[in-house]
């Protein structure tokens, strides 16, 4: 099920979600070089700061315990303070990375584990960060001008007891930033898949993006140990005895989007029985990571994914749309396709793209924003500072489908029940429609046109003018 919002205007805030710039003791001057001025993450025009109500009633619904029925239409405002909470986590693995290649600590975290979460602008999160994350670019050609290895995010842990309370369980946190290096860009290109692991190739394997599994697997201590490690090691230490439940939260945005899924995978099949109470992806902007295979596997898991997605971001529907393999029947969430708008419906047959090695397909709930202003500037909207504002100004629409029939119309909605009104017009044949609108419908008494807009669709319309008016 694809859910989709408008926001009714995007205005910047000048005000930090957790603190005043002026009162960020660590925050040292932004870097002069190109490259880092192009990260809006690095400005204090952030969103406004998460509620502090308690959820710890709710917060399995909202470590997607139902797969978010009833909370993304319309958008729970509880489930909003969590995405932008992890929302700003995901910021701060931007704000403490060092973007300056002629820094002697290019592509290294610019603040140790004690003052990283107050540096980035987060001085109040109740959580600590417990280690750093490196990623190295394995099979990416090599260059003098960009490290093998970088730092791509941290693990933190909620520490206190308040929070704690709040949260209603002991939350880990997986944070990872989007591309920086020249050589991830490089890694981001190799799109064919690769099975997960020294196996026979088949069809039914679970099968990644090669570039991301690269990053994951690749150099003496992959990120995968890396991320591996730690959480066992914060497992045993907070899962004995009577202590609050334990969850796993992994988000990242972009590239960090794609390796927050194939960390929860890793560790939910590594870690099995002894793994957290939940665990769960909150992903911004990230595009397709594997096949049906791998999917199947997450949800088999009880893996949770919530993809944020842009619908006027690009990044999200790559791998192109043409090579996404056909959702399997049965599967979780029926395909809602988007061919109108993204021209994504195109698809080819299973058979013939696992053969291709294009077999992806998308996976866990999407949440989909919209500026409501399309641009070609694809860098702005793919900024993760702009999915936080959509989040924070977004009115929620409802998807509703109509069918034509002789005479009739009707309308169904998640939120109201089938109503059915007399039209003008006759049908020989039913035709089904489906689109989403902002608002809602009206009967015009006396006209029995159906109003989408300032003015209603003419008497004895057909269904080709009536979904062009529509839209």
């Amino acid at each position: 099920m694809k859910l989709q919002a408008v926001a009714t205007g995007i205005p910047w805030p000048s005000a930090s979600p957790f603190t005043s710039s002026a009162k960020r003791p660590c925050m040292v001057a932004a870097s002069t070089s190109s490259k880092a001025a192009a990260f809006s993450m690095l400005r204090d025009d952030h969103p406004p700061p998460p509620t502090s109500v308690a959820i710890k009633e709710r917060w399995r619904e909202y470590q997607g315990d139902n797969n978010w029925e009833g909370l993304l239409d319309p958008l729970d405002s509880g489930l909003r303070s969590e995405i932008l909470r992890y929302g700003e986590f995901a910021r701060a693995a931007y704000t403490c990375f060092d973007f300056e290649p002629s820094s002697p600590t290019y592509a290294t975290c610019r603040f140790p584990k004690g003052s990283f979460l107050p540096c980035a602008g987060l001085p109040d999160t109740g959580y600590r960060v417990t280690r750093h994350l490196t990623a190295t670019s394995g099979n990416a050609p090599w260059l003098p001008f960009s490290p093998r290895t970088a730092w791509i995010g941290y693990v933190a842990v909620c520490d206190d007891a308040d929070e704690i309370d709040r949260l209603g369980r002991r939350d880990i946190v997986v944070a990872f930033r989007g591309t920086a290096t020249v050589l991830e860009w490089a890694e981001n290109l190799r799109a064919t898949l690769t099975h997960l692991g020294p196996v026979a190739p088949r069809a039914a394997e679970p099968m990644v993006e090669s570039g991301f599994w690269s990053l994951f697997t690749s150099g003496h201590r992959s990120l995968r140990d890396q991320v591996r490690c730690e959480v066992r090691r914060l497992l045993d230490k907070y899962s004995r005895g009577p202590a609050p439940p334990v969850s796993l939260t992994i988000t990242g945005h972009s590239l960090g989007a794609a390796v927050a899924v194939l960390t929860a995978y890793d560790v939910t099949t590594a870690l099995e029985d002894e793994g957290p109470s939940t665990t769960t992806v909150v992903s911004f902007g990230g595009p397709r990571v594997g096949n049906a295979s791998f999917r199947r596997g997450l949800e088999e898991a009880g893996t949770k994914v919530l993809r944020i997605v842009n619908t006027d971001d690009i990044i999200p529907k790559v791998p192109p749309a043409g090579f996404v393999a056909e959702k399997e029947q049965g599967a979780a969430e029926a395909a809602e396709t988007e061919e109108e708008e993204s021209g994504a419906g195109w698809r080819l047959p299973n058979w013939l793209a696992s053969k291709t090695g294009w077999a992806y397909a998308d996976l866990g709930r999407e949440l989909r924003l919209s500026s409501g202003r399309r641009t070609g500037n694809v860098v702005a909207c793919h900024d993760l500072g702009l999915y936080l504002n959509l989040i924070v100004n977004t009115t929620p629409c409802v998807r509703r489908r109509y069918t034509l029939l002789a005479g009739h119309l009707s309308v169904s909605s998640p939120a109201s029940s089938s109503a059915t009104y007399s039209l003008t017009f006759q049908l020989t044949d039913a035709v089904s429609l489906s689109l989403v609108r902002e608002g809602h419908h009206e009967l015009l008494t006396g006209n029995l046109g159906v109003r989408t807009g300032p003015e209603a669709v003419r008497r004895n319309a057909s269904p080709k003018e009536i979904w062009s008016h529509a839209l």
